[in-house]
């Protein structure tokens, strides 16, 4: 297999019928590591926005195990992909995810921007710092898992194109970023977690490195000031030399799926771990077709 051989795959599938599969060949195969920042990113894109960055703060979850609510976050996106979303796996993640937010008042369209950083997020990471840009049929399929875990959560309105998502985080951003203390707050629990996963000596230029790749309308609502231009060259030059290595490597094999790692439970987790304490031990029906989801 060639370096572009999935790609050109890629590019003679039908993203209406194959945009689970596109999905996980660029998140599983293409662009692993690429896929995972720009999820990173998202995450922390949604701590620019007061309320969002407030109901966070108020649960605290960031601030006592914080590596947990990271984990298990992108836990519940593999779970819900990792056997097609309409499997049963799927819809019993859907379900619980739903249950955990159905606990707290939270406005529409906070989960349609929330969504949208998830689309919008690997894409201009991946298009600015991955060892290629995605093709239209990847683009689309991003678009499309969008508009699916819409309706897996019960989410009005989500859009159906990857242009649609992007106006949506661009006109929300617009007019709900706004720094306030707990925005600061829940954006530095998040950081420690990340710089913790490297040596101590290292973890003060891992902090620099990461609020330089970060865009300064999301620097302000956080708090934080943009790091010198000479960082950020370097932290954009150390991402893109990556990039070229990788683009130099054998595409990853069929037998080898990048999935996650959770250091939060290295002897393996089951569905029911995943969330905050309160929400433990509960029954985890899957879903029937028939069946609707729990309203949030």
């Amino acid at each position: 297999m060639g370096r572009y051989s999935r790609l050109r795959a890629i590019r003679r599938m039908d993203p209406h019928r194959d945009y689970e599969q596109i999905h996980k060949l660029i998140s599983q195969y293409e662009f692993p590591w690429d896929y995972s920042q720009g999820i990173a990113v998202a995450f922390i894109r949604d701590y620019g926005v007061p309320r969002i960055a407030e109901l966070l703060d108020r649960t605290q979850e960031f601030e006592k195990a914080g590596q947990k609510r990271y984990d298990d976050t992108l836990l519940f996106a593999y779970e819900m992909a990792e056997d097609g979303f309409d499997s049963e796996r799927g819809r019993a993640a859907a379900r619980h995810l739903n249950r955990i937010h159905g606990k707290y008042k939270i406005a529409n369209e906070d989960f349609l921007y929330v969504l949208a950083t998830t689309v919008v997020g690997p894409k201009r990471w991946i298009d600015r710092f991955g060892w290629r840009r995605l093709c239209a049929n990847e683009v689309e399929s991003l678009a499309l898992v969008g508009h699916k875990l819409a309706q897996l959560m019960n989410i009005e309105g989500a859009p159906t194109t990857y242009d649609g998502f992007e106006k949506l985080l661009d006109d929300y951003e617009r007019e709900m970023f706004a720094y306030s203390p707990a925005n600061h707050r829940v954006a530095t629990a998040t950081f420690r977690v990340t710089s913790s996963w490297y040596p101590g000596p290292l973890r003060p230029l891992i902090a620099r490195f990461t609020l330089a790749l970060l865009d300064e309308p999301l620097l302000r609502a956080i708090g934080y000031e943009p790091q010198p231009r000479w960082i950020r060259r370097l932290a954009e030059r150390a991402v893109r030399a990556r990039s070229q290595f990788v683009r130099a490597l054998p595409p990853r094999p069929r037998w080898w799926p990048s999935k996650p790692k959770p250091r939060s439970y290295p002897f393996g987790y089951t569905l029911d771990d995943l969330g905050p304490h309160w929400a433990h031990g509960r029954p985890l029906t899957p879903l029937s077709d028939e069946q609707p989801l729990e309203p949030r």
